[in-house]
């Protein structure tokens, strides 16, 4: 009978009468395709995640990957007794990790796997930290850097260290090597500097920031560390600018992180922080775990996750090696500059990172020029009609008032695809020139991820609460 609950269509079943559930946990149990099917559809609503170019994380991977991490799915890689091999493979990983960015001791140094690199880059900071107490800091710490990914606006939050960032005058876009000295004191624990910038894609000059803080320190015996964030420079500049000096080459950098799932190739969910040398990384920071009736280091701010996305950086590592990332990184870089070609050709923006390899992450950021009709956010709007996500965005503090746009050329988008967007770029800017927007969109009304974050309480506020309460 049409409608039964026997019916042999799926879309006549009892579970598809009423909608899905939304808030209160179900009661009744469901045939697991039909609570597939529900889940399928509704995720038919999410955009193609290759057409996503505001995202700096992986999307494409080979068929063994899907394999692979369809293989790990049970391993929780902090069970190292369990599954002793795949705590070999991350083993394996850091330490060609700490080769490929030069550490003078790959096999000793320490390293780990972590959920990404924002984990990372609080491991990196807590070292500094704890290295800055051992040799007698006193008070509140403080590390010093430029525009930063807001993972460094949850450490000083979250780990009680002040951040200090440079402000953007003139028309600086990143940390500069002369702006150091003035913000550092005996309470900095290090030095941040961003090897691809989120905003833009640009490099910032670590082998300028270390020659500054050089001079600092014989001016005033104040020995400040380097920590980089490379969570997406990382697995580029090794292949693409390997004469680019910002890593371990540097005796002042203590420790970098970097995002396996961003240029690395890596599924979502993997980052690396890698330490120039073992001392580098405090003992109090040290965890000891069961492994093959002995034990074995771990220092993670997570515990139980999996496996499988370390399992597939391994596969990639000795998949590619480095002839084979550098062909893929490569083209990578030929396809960024070609779209950044492309968009000059519009004769409308000024290119900010035109994908060159010595400035910058594969990338291309423009700002509009002159006075137009339309905003970054009404050709942002105008793109997403056709699938593509395209970020535009205000720059960071000192700069809020000028926007930009920003593509991130990923492993897997192509020539081709480049020649579709820009086809759908003329098409749009044709639209708002024929047909301009009578008010403008605003940054909240385009929407759009942008890898930024607004804290709930300010920083100035919480330190107005802090204070207060300091004197009660």
């Amino acid at each position: 009978m049409p409608g039964s609950p026997d019916s042999d269509d799926l879309f006549a079943t009892t579970p598809f009468r009423a909608g899905a559930p939304k808030s209160e946990f179900p009661r009744s149990e469901i045939n697991p395709l039909a609570a597939y099917q529900i889940v399928h559809d509704e995720l038919m609503l999410d955009g193609v995640s290759r057409m996503n170019l505001a995202t700096f994380c992986t999307t494409w991977v080979e068929d063994q990957v899907r394999r692979l991490m369809n293989e790990s799915l049970d391993k929780n890689i902090v069970d190292k007794d369990e599954y002793p091999q795949t705590a070999e493979l991350e083993s394996r990983c850091t330490r060609m990790l700490a080769d490929l960015w030069h550490s003078p001791d790959p096999a000793g140094t320490r390293g780990t796997s972590t959920t990404g690199s924002s984990e990372a880059a609080m491991l990196g900071g807590l070292a500094a930290k704890f290295r800055w107490r051992a040799r007698g800091g006193r008070g509140t710490p403080n590390f010093v850097c430029g525009p930063v990914q807001v993972c460094w606006e949850k450490f000083a939050r979250y780990f009680d260290v002040e951040i200090r960032q440079v402000p953007l005058r003139g028309d600086r876009l990143t940390l500069h090597p002369d702006d150091i000295a003035a913000h550092c004191d005996e309470n900095t624990i290090m030095v941040v500097p961003t090897f691809g910038q989120t905003f833009t894609g640009l490099f910032e000059d670590v082998a300028g920031i270390s020659r500054a803080l050089d001079e600092l320190q014989d001016r005033t015996g104040l020995d400040i560390p380097i920590h980089v964030d490379a969570a997406s420079g990382g697995f580029l500049a090794p292949f693409t600018a390997p004469d680019l000096v910002w890593d371990f080459r540097l005796p002042r950098v203590k420790s970098i992180n970097a995002s396996g799932h961003k240029t690395g190739l890596a599924p979502l969910g993997v980052g690396w922080a890698i330490w120039r040398e073992a001392a580098d990384l405090p003992d109090e920071l040290v965890f000891n775990v069961d492994y093959l009736g002995g034990n074995m280091a771990t220092f993670n701010l997570n515990f139980s996750r999996p496996g499988g996305q370390v399992i597939t950086s391994y596969y990639g590592f000795i998949r590619l090696g480095r002839d084979g990332y550098d062909r893929v990184q490569s083209a990578a870089y030929s396809v960024a500059q070609y779209l950044a070609t492309g968009i000059q050709k519009f004769g409308l923006f000024e290119l900010i990172h035109d994908g060159d390899p010595l400035r910058g992450i594969a990338a291309v950021s423009w700002r509009l020029t002159g006075e137009q009709t339309f905003n970054l956010y009404d050709l942002s709007d105008r793109l997403r009609t056709r699938g593509w996500l395209v970020a535009a965005y205000p720059l960071p503090a000192d700069r809020q008032d000028e926007s930009i746009m920003r593509v991130l050329v990923r492993h897997g988008f192509s020539h081709d695809m480049a020649d579709l967007l820009l086809a759908d770029m003329g098409r749009a800017l044709d639209q708002l020139d024929k047909h301009p927007p009578s008010s403008s969109l605003t940054r909240e009304e385009s929407g759009g991820f942008t890898h930024s974050a607004t804290a709930e309480v300010s920083t100035a506020e919480l330190r107005r609460r802090v204070e207060q309460a300091v004197r009660h």
